[in-house]
């Protein structure tokens, strides 16, 4: 990546940041311990609501982590006051609300990885995992939790 500050980078990729959500519990959005940002779960914008598998597909699955993506930057940026002080996305961990036969809840995932490496570019390289869940909070189709290396 460039010297370009990952504001100009949204720019230039057409990506406005929502708003920052509220946590939906007696919880924060966000924690830094040590250089480190755990993000808690998000989910996607628009609180759509059903199962991978059955009320929606791969495709708009993948829409749907994207989407979380981006709620998730809100909250970094919320609490940064800047993107550019993102040195690394370390993890991104994924709880897909699938039926039983669901199996592609990786390509699901891909939207906020894809995200992340399009913002970050070499920064956004990191180590992920991705679980099927049989519900999720407030039937949400997918819920992202989050680590990012930070400047304090």
């Amino acid at each position: 990546m460039t010297s370009e500050s990952i504001e100009s980078r949204l720019e230039s990729l057409g990506i406005i940041l929502p708003g920052s959500s509220s946590p939906a519990a007696r919880y924060v959005n966000c924690v830094i311990v040590n250089g480190l940002m755990f993000v808690s779960g998000k989910g996607p914008s628009g609180q759509p609501k059903g199962k991978l598998g059955s009320d929606f597909s791969t495709v708009e699955g993948y829409q749907f982590a994207r989407s979380t993506g981006l709620e998730i930057l809100a909250v970094v940026k919320s609490a940064l006051g800047t993107l550019d002080k993102v040195k690394r996305v370390v993890k991104i961990q994924g709880f897909v609300n699938a039926q039983p036969f669901y199996e592609e809840h990786h390509k699901v995932l891909n939207g906020c990885s894809d995200l992340m490496m399009d913002v970050f570019g070499e920064r956004g390289k990191h180590a992920r995992s991705v679980f099927g869940a049989v519900s999720v909070r407030d039937n949400l189709p997918i819920i992202i939790d989050s680590i990012f290396e930070v400047e304090e």
